[in-house]
């Protein structure tokens, strides 16, 4: 047998090259231990062959005189460091990745590069007795030459080092590089690829995103900012600005109480002043939803606050009282001057913060309107109550009873210091005589409250308008 291997060691290393590469191919990609355990095998048997047969890749081959052999030998021992440096890179390559993850990978491939580099120039050096200095040294100002005409991609290459390096996002993170938003889909050397909202995929450039302000928006996992901005008129008061904006941070309850929701100045001018209002939810899919939420709460506040959007101070046509019937969609079908009578005989109540405006089990003798503050709806969920949503101006509450005698099935407490306006329901019966579509609005009202507590309740969702509960109360 070593005979056989003295005088065919070319026939017996080309075929475990060809064994190595069917086994690569054959062994699954999931089953990396065993593909990276069978190269490691081959790569034995193929140094004990090179040695067996009196080969050694630290030196020549010693049959100078013997051109065909010595020709094979010196192939083998080529072929012997380009197979090392495979064997090791992949071997390297299991334990970066099973640490690092994504970033192995990409350490892996700047690890490869290197050791295939080493090999080369170590076979150029022991198996060919090329003048190694000279060749570095040729090599060097190739460098230098390739490095100036590729600065730019080199930029690049370096800057996505530093970033698999630090890790300040990674795959699946919600960012914003530059300006641009959008979840990190891939890394690599060059640039760092970004999925916008709008669905479009945009490539950032790894230098840029080095230098860039950036923003994670996935770090920590469960707490995302969400923020609005508005401008008011410099003539009104702040304090009442930043009033409406606290009670739009209350009244959305999908704003986490910590870190705490707050209302600031964020600049101001002569003609203006800039607000803005900032809360925190605990998922990413919840910011537009909540965000747009919070723009019509702030508009309905400061609308309620009185605030003046232009600048001419106009007086406004309107009483509060009607405004605010405006917005009451059961009363859409009645005429102007339907609103215009029943806003007259509309009475207002002050609460407290932490009242009972209406009890669970209980009816009122009024419809109430909601003029300012913030109103929380529960319902009974076993022995506890469960909040279902919280309303704020322009919405309604105590509809109950006016198309049968069932009793408010959720318990309405303010959060806020309020103002509501009443409207006795015997009046609300009348248009109710003179108006179908009132009626169908409070059946179809009914409804959803009925599907939306059940939905809560059960924990899934029910076959109902989008909104939930929150969206029956706005109605």
């Amino acid at each position: 047998m070593f005979a056989f291997i003295h005088n065919s060691p070319l026939l017996i290393g080309t075929l475990l090259l060809v064994l190595d590469l069917l086994l690569w191919r054959a062994i699954p990609i999931e089953r990396r231990t065993w593909r990276i355990a069978a190269r490691l095998a081959a790569f034995l048997l193929f140094s004990w062959v090179l040695i067996s047969a009196g080969i050694s890749p630290l030196q020549p081959p010693p049959w100078a005189d013997d051109v065909p052999r010595n020709l094979m030998a010196t192939v083998l021992e080529i072929v012997w460091w380009l197979f090392a440096a495979r064997t090791l890179t992949v071997v390297l390559g299991l334990i970066l990745i099973s640490r690092s993850g994504h970033t192995g990978r990409l350490l892996q491939d700047v690890v490869g590069a290197l050791i295939f580099l080493i090999a080369v120039v170590a076979a150029a050096a022991y198996v060919m007795q090329l003048p190694v200095k000279g060749l570095l040294a040729t090599s060097g100002v190739m460098a230098i030459v390739i490095g100036l005409a590729l600065q730019s991609t080199l930029s690049d290459v370096f800057s996505g080092i530093v970033l698999n390096t630090t890790r300040p996002y990674q795959i699946d993170d919600w960012v914003s590089i530059d300006g641009t938003e959008g979840k990190v889909i891939d890394i690599d050397w060059r640039a760092t690829r970004l999925l916008t909202g709008n669905g479009s995929m945009a490539v950032i450039p790894n230098s840029v995103a080095a230098k860039a302000k950036l923003l994670n928006f996935s770090r920590p996992s469960d707490v995302h900012g969400v923020s609005i901005s508005v401008v008011v008129p410099a003539q009104v008061r702040p304090r009442r600005v930043l009033d409406a904006l606290e009670k739009t941070l209350q009244g959305s309850s999908a704003l986490l109480t910590t870190p705490k929701p707050k209302a600031t100045i964020k600049s101001s001018t002569l003609e203006a002043v800039e607000y803005e209002a900032t809360g925190f939810v605990n998922s990413m899919d919840k910011k537009t939803e909540v965000r747009n939420q919070m723009f019509d709460l702030a508009h309905r506040h400061l609308q309620a606050a009185g605030v003046v959007w232009n600048a001419d101070n106009t007086p406004q046509p309107w009483s509060r009282q009607r405004s605010l019937l405006e917005d009451v969609r059961i009363f859409r079908s009645l005429s102007n001057e339907e609103k215009d009578s029943l806003s007259q005989r509309m009475t207002s109540v002050e609460y407290l913060a932490d009242q009972v405006i209406l009890g669970l089990g209980e009816a009122s003798e009024y419809l109430l309107v909601i003029g300012t503050g913030v109103i929380s709806a529960a319902i009974r969920s076993g022995d506890k109550l469960l909040e279902a949503g919280r309303m704020g101006p322009g919405e309604v509450l105590g509809v109950e009873g006016l198309l049968d005698g069932d009793n408010s099935i959720a318990e309405f407490r303010s959060l806020t210091s309020c103002v509501l306006y009443r409207i006795d329901k015997h009046d609300v019966r009348s248009c109710l005589e003179q108006r179908d579509e009132i009626k169908a609005a409070l059946s179809k009202l009914q409804r959803f409250r009925q599907q939306a507590s059940q939905s809560l309740l059960l924990q899934k969702p029910a076959a109902i308008k989008k909104g939930g509960f929150l969206s029956w109360l706005h109605k």
